[in-house]
């Protein structure tokens, strides 16, 4: 289960932005929501930036696990009939 990355509840805040004027004409032709786009682009962004972040933190312990598992095998590895 994945824990809500902001609230979507929160208000709505105003803000100006420069976009291109192309792609801006494009998305309106397409009747895109610029607002929903680019809400949905930066909770992307901000997971990848998480998990980023994470597998930085725990880039050691992932290769200690890794290097445990490839000399030790998993406990399991006799159990198993395939």
């Amino acid at each position: 289960m994945q824990t809500a990355l902001f609230n979507s509840d929160a208000p709505k805040k105003s803000t100006n932005l420069s976009i291109n004027s192309d792609l801006l004409q494009m998305a309106k032709a397409s009747r895109i929501n610029l607002s929903q786009a680019l809400e949905q682009r930066l909770a992307e962004l901000l997971r990848e930036e998480q998990r980023r972040k994470w597998l930085e933190e725990n880039h050691d312990a992932i290769d200690a696990y890794n290097s445990r598992i490839e000399s030790d095998d998993v406990f399991s590895n006799g159990l198993r009939r395939f």
